[in-house]
């Protein structure tokens, strides 16, 4: 890919992907798990350490889905 000068296009289109999925993945975690903003206004604390466990785990689908199996 570096010799016929496609890497960086294969990789920005890679970065979109996966954030996209990302994007998606978090939306759907927070809808299917109830974190509301209703949460985040009533107890802080708890509505961050959710967040944070549902974009790790997200993190992780998308790092195998889509960079460590291409």
């Amino acid at each position: 890919m570096i010799m016929i000068g496609t890497l960086w296009t294969h990789l920005a289109e890679v970065d979109e992907q996966a954030a996209d999925m990302f994007s998606r993945l978090v939306e759907q975690m927070k809808f299917n798990e109830g974190i509301t903003e209703q949460l985040k206004a009533d107890d802080q604390m708890e509505w961050v350490a959710r967040m944070n466990n549902i974009e790790a785990m997200a993190r992780e689908i998308v790092n195998h889905k889509l960079i460590f199996t291409a």
